[in-house]
């Protein structure tokens, strides 16, 4: 009987292995546990999962993007009050607010039924899959994507097109998506691209290379721009966070330090504001 054993043990492993690989039952999350969830995969499979602790970014906090604030909270409103809104594209200079913005917008709509799914780069290939999950709620969902950039070939760069509005299913009411990066068009832009543009007459035909990475940015219906700080909107962040860790007063020698502290980080930004005034409290013994 030896030998059966053995093959009994082979064809449970085989079966273990199997059932790795099959789709598991969608398992609601807790709705009324958080405001703010995320996408996590295990396997093949995936599952929405509360966030016990987000990051609590208010509104009145970012300072020196007004614009962008204006315009952000405008869609974000008009989505939680069931009109028609936009998919949210952020770009622009590195710390200057734009996932602050996303955060900031959640906690202030989260009381009108506003929810946060955040969904990392690798796994955008199930934006379907989650969709179908949240489609039939009565909240309503910021898919939201991080410091998003994608490399030729990568399979999200077509699920993220389908789910934006290149299916033929329609997009649920329920859900837009807000995403954040550096990159104006996503892909990053190669000379090669432009040397097959073609001319005729005074047109200008871009090649289909660029026409491609242009597509995907075109199907969010709002832009939003942000831009590097100047030394004077610099100084206003850093006086805005010094404040709030007590200490009321930016004198010279604190100001001589903010710029150096800027300086050595090559970068003039709401985030390099932020870190210094907590640098600054913490030498000074500040909580």
């Amino acid at each position: 009987m030896k030998g059966w054993d053995e093959l009994y043990d082979r064809a449970e492993a085989l079966l273990s292995r199997l059932e790795g690989l099959l789709p598991a039952g969608q398992v609601d999350p807790n709705w009324n546990s958080a405001i703010a969830f995320r996408w996590r995969k295990c396997g093949r499979t995936g599952s929405i999962e509360p966030v016990n602790h987000p990051h609590h970014v208010t509104f009145d906090a970012l300072q020196g993007i007004e614009r962008q604030k204006n315009l952000i909270d405008q869609n974000t409103r008009q989505f939680v009050q069931g009109r028609p809104a936009n998919n949210v594209l952020l770009t622009g200079a590195r710390g200057t607010g734009k996932s602050s913005l996303v955060k900031a917008m959640l906690n202030k709509y989260a009381a009108l039924g506003l929810r946060l799914i955040e969904v990392e780069k690798h796994d955008l290939t199930d934006l379907h899959d989650i969709v179908e999950q949240i489609c039939h709620r009565p909240e309503r969902f910021l898919l939201y994507c991080d410091d998003l950039s994608f490399e030729a070939g990568d399979p999200g760069y077509k699920a993220l097109k389908v789910v934006l509005d290149g299916s033929i299913a329609t997009a649920s009411e329920n859900v837009l998506v807000y995403a954040t990066s550096n990159r104006r068009h996503l892909m990053p832009d190669f000379m090669r691209d432009n040397m097959d543009t073609r001319h005729l007459g005074e047109e200008i035909h871009p090649s289909e290379s660029v026409e491609e990475k242009i597509s995907l940015s075109e199907r969010f219906g709002l832009w939003v721009s942000f831009y590097p700080f100047n030394q004077e909107q610099y100084l206003d962040i850093a006086g805005h966070w010094l404040n709030h860790f007590g200490i009321q007063e930016m004198t010279p020698p604190i100001r001589e330090a903010a710029l150096q502290w800027a300086l050595g980080r090559g970068s003039r930004s709401g985030r390099v504001a932020w870190q210094f005034a907590r640098d600054c409290a913490g030498k000074q013994n500040l909580p």
